[in-house]
């Protein structure tokens, strides 16, 4: 079952796992409301997601590529 997890939160952005650590709730809670809000509402929390994952990994690739111009 940890591998499934595993392999979910490496494909899926890990945007529940970055939100449950920063306001101290379990991330199968947060998942969850991602469910059940997508059902109730068509879909429209998947374009939260989606938002969230690419905030996530722009500031992931700014903080690699953290060259300034006395760096050249």
């Amino acid at each position: 079952m940890k591998r499934i997890i595993q392999f979910f939160e490496d494909h899926a952005f890990g945007v529940c796992t970055a939100l449950g650590e920063k306001l101290g709730i379990a991330s199968a809670s947060i998942r969850l409301f991602f469910i059940y809000a997508s059902f109730l509402t068509l879909g429209s929390p998947i374009i939260v997601y989606l938002a969230l994952a690419f905030v996530m990994n722009m500031r992931k690739h700014l903080r690699r590529s953290s060259n300034t111009i006395w760096d050249f």
